[in-house]
This record gives C-alpha cells, sequence and structure tokens, in this order.
C-alpha cells in the first residue's frame, strides 16, 4: 500500500473522547495483511441479545464480506442481531472469486468459535486493494490474542485500524433520552476516495447501549444512511465494499420503541443522525486530495429525489470540482451541472449563490453583480453553492469536495 499523504487539510483538530458503550468490547491488532505492518484487523463484540441492522453496497460487484452479511442479515434480524464484527484493511476480498467466500466464510467460523457464538452471529468487512485473494489465516492466527485484549475503552485504536488511504481517524459520539434513559451512540467510519455510496471503500461502524428491536433499528438506519451516508461523494465511483453496521446492545435499560415513527424516539434519532452526519462529512473532509469541503443545497424541485439527483451533478462534475480547487468563482459550471443533470428544470426560473451571495436569477446574471465577495468566498475552505429551479418544493443537500492533483497522485500510487 503506498504511503499515506499527510493529514487532510480539512480534518478535525482531534478525535472526540468516545466513552464505553456497555456491551461493547473492541480489541485490534496489525495481522500483517497491510504491506506497510499497521495496524489493520478489528475485532468488536457485542453482548448477547444485540440487535443489529445494516446497509449495503448496491454495486453489482460485491465483495464476499458483503455478500456474506447480507444473508447473515436476513437472519440475524429476525433473531437478535450479531455478537461480533470482525473488519481487516489493506484487502477488499472482493473480485476474489469461490476462494474469497471460502476465506470470508472460515474468518465467521474462527471468530464464533474464539467468542462463542454462530458464524452467523459474526459480520465481517474488508476494505483495501480489489481482486487479491484475503490471506485469511493471517486473521485467524490474530483472534485469540484480539478475543484476550478486548476493552471497552479502545476506539481510537479501532478507527485507526480500519483505515486504508485516510489520512486521519474518523470517530463520533452523541447520547439522547429514550423514556428518560440516558443512551449512548459512538461511531467510528473509514473512506477517502472510491466514495459515492449508494445504499468506498466506504465503512461506518454504530453502537449504542440502547434496546432497540431489530426492525425498528434498521427503519432507522435505512432512512438516515438517505440523507447522510449516501449524501456524500468524493469521486462519484461507488465501492465494492460499501458497509454501515449498527449494533444496540440494550444495556442501558431504556423501554424498547416499537415503531421507527414512536416519539420517545425522536431524541434517539436526532442523535444518531448527527453521529452519522457527522461521519459523512469528515469522509468528505479526507476526500483524497482534497483542500475545499463543499455543501450544495438544491431547493425549488420537482421532488426531493430529483434535487439530489441534481445537487450530485454538481457535486460530481469535474468541471465544477476542478474550478473550486483553483478557486475560480465560475458559475457556469454549475448551471452546466445542472442542465446535464437529466431532471426537469427551467432555465429561466433558475437560481445560483455562491457563499450566500446571489449570481444569477431568472435565466441571467443579477445586474450589478460584483464578483469580489464570491471570489473571496472561493478563496477559503469551506464552499457553500445554492441552487433554486424554482419549479417545485422537492430540497435536497449533499457534501463533497474539489478535485486537485493530488487525487491522482495517490490513486496512481494506490498498489506500489
Amino acid at each position: 500500500m503506498a504511503m499515506v499523504p499527510p493529514r487532510s487539510p480539512l480534518a478535525p483538530a482531534k478525535m472526540p473522547d468516545l466513552p464505553p458503550i456497555a456491551g461493547v468490547t473492541l480489541a485490534s491488532t496489525a495481522s500483517g495483511i497491510k504491506k506497510s505492518g499497521v495496524t489493520d484487523l478489528l475485532l468488536a463484540v457485542m453482548a448477547p441479545g444485540t440487535s443489529l441492522a445494516g446497509v449495503l453496497t448496491r454495486s453489482l460487484c460485491p465483495s464476499a464480506p458483503v455478500d456474506w452479511c447480507r444473508a447473515c442479515l436476513a437472519n440475524g434480524e429476525a433473531t437478535g442481531g450479531a455478537k461480533a464484527i470482525v473488519v481487516n484493511s489493506g484487502n477488499a476480498n472482493a473480485f476474489t472469486g469461490r476462494a474469497g467466500a471460502s476465506a470470508a466464510r472460515r474468518t465467521a467460523v474462527a471468530a464464533a468459535e474464539q467468542i462463542g457464538c454462530k458464524p452467523e452471529d459474526v459480520m465481517l468487512a474488508s476494505t483495501g486493494v480489489i481482486g487479491e485473494q484475503l490471506p485469511d489465516e493471517r486473521i485467524t492466527a490474530a483472534l485469540p490474542g484480539l478475543v484476550a485484549g478486548q476493552s471497552g475503552e479502545a476506539w481510537p485504536e479501532a478507527a485507526e485500524a480500519i483505515r486504508t488511504t485516510d489520512t486521519f481517524a474518523k470517530a463520533a459520539t452523541a447520547s439522547a433520552e429514550i423514556g428518560g434513559v440516558t443512551v449512548t451512540i459512538n461511531g467510528i467510519a473509514k473512506g477517502s476516495g472510491m466514495i459515492a455510496p449508494d445504499m468506498a471503500t466506504m465503512l461506518g461502524f454504530l453502537f449504542t447501549d440502547a434496546a432497540i428491536p431489530a426492525p425498528v433499528l434498521s427503519a432507522l438506519l435505512t432512512e438516515l444512511t438517505d440523507r447522510t451516508f449516501n449524501a456524500i461523494t468524493v469521486d462519484s465511483d461507488t465501492s465494492t465494499s460499501d458497509t454501515v453496521l449498527l449494533a444496540a446492545t440494550g444495556q442501558a435499560g431504556n423501554p424498547p420503541a416499537q415503531s421507527p415513527g414512536s416519539p420517545a424516539l425522536a431524541g434517539f434519532r436526532q442523535a444518531l443522525e448527527s453521529v452519522m452526519r457527522d461521519l459523512a462529512q469528515q469522509i468528505v473532509r479526507d476526500g483524497e486530495g482534497a483542500s475545499k469541503f463543499i455543501q450544495i443545497a438544491v431547493t425549488g424541485a420537482d421532488s426531493a429525489a430529483s434535487a439530489r439527483r441534481v445537487a450530485l451533478a454538481i457535486a460530481n462534475s469535474p468541471l465544477v470540482k476542478t474550478a473550486i480547487a483553483g478557486e475560480d468563482p465560475n458559475w457556469g459550471r454549475v448551471v452546466m451541472a445542472v442542465g446535464k443533470a437529466g431532471e426537469r428544470a427551467d432555465r429561466d426560473r433558475l437560481t445560483i449563490g455562491i457563499g450566500g451571495i446571489a449570481i444569477a436569477r431568472d435565466g441571467e446574471r443579477v445586474e450589478g453583480y460584483d464578483e469580489g465577495p464570491v471570489a473571496a468566498h472561493m478563496k477559503g475552505s469551506e464552499i457553500e453553492i445554492d441552487v433554486d429551479l424554482g419549479i417545485g418544493d422537492g430540497s435536497a443537500t449533499v457534501w463533497t469536495c474539489d478535485l486537485t492533483h493530488g487525487y491522482i497522485s495517490i490513486n496512481a500510487d494506490y498498489r506500489s
């Protein structure tokens, strides 16, 4: 694996302190999968009775761990969920045929033997190079030491273990109340390139001590993923390995809500979305070679889905992204991206703003437009683009980053 570039200039000042989650223990190690010899293996163990939900890549070339999780989730959500998650970085175990599927099964079987559960209670995730066979014997050899070394406080090490080209480890935490009982949510994620989740090598793991039935947990995760992890893009490329898992141990002892729309879950829903959005935005801030964090808000569309597609057309445009990298307030490229999105738009109703400054309205440039303030906004690291289509009530917000020479350098050397 190529040497990781310097820490992203958009990275948070520091990783937050994640408190222990009752019913969750973690351990990580260097198993030798990564050529560099750094930490590359994570084991998370959850208490019996944990419920689990997941969203997985819609790529038609999914990895073996995605196939494994998809099969287990169908069973696990009905029986109370998984008791362990095994994650390796440095090898995606994708496009590895029957051998890759066998490696995944052997990993789950070995982990289950060590933990004392069924193989179907073990979720798997792998990230790294595609098309190389996973040396699962290195994982299975490391498992006894991981089981012996579990800790409820090893969150920084866990976030480090799942990195590939990430320049910083990603974590977030929040708390809420359910029925008068305080519950905690922790999350870790990885992702930097091959990011356009469709449910990027994007992985996300969320843990809470709340008691929430698996069907309710699944409905919440699916809904909130659409507004967070599925609302980011770095390079428009959906990974073979995208996986987000949410485990609820039930150790907080709150009264379980039986519906995702329950008023008792309002605070939890807000806290979970804040953790997921924080992690998603950290992935964008670590976009390979990124120097600008970009928020694109589209309003006035036919529908929310239409607004989302227009926003992603802007976010994924190489011309828009390179103009922002060059600090060029070339709003004509935004017009271009709106026009190519394939969604209903009316040139003569279109409004465009950058940095809160109106540039174009009713199909033409605003009279007396002064480019100076917009140019000044473009020199910052946080860029805001607002588009109103003027034809409906649909709205959506997505986040992306600019496209620099650094992206090319990182990916040209990725396998070296």
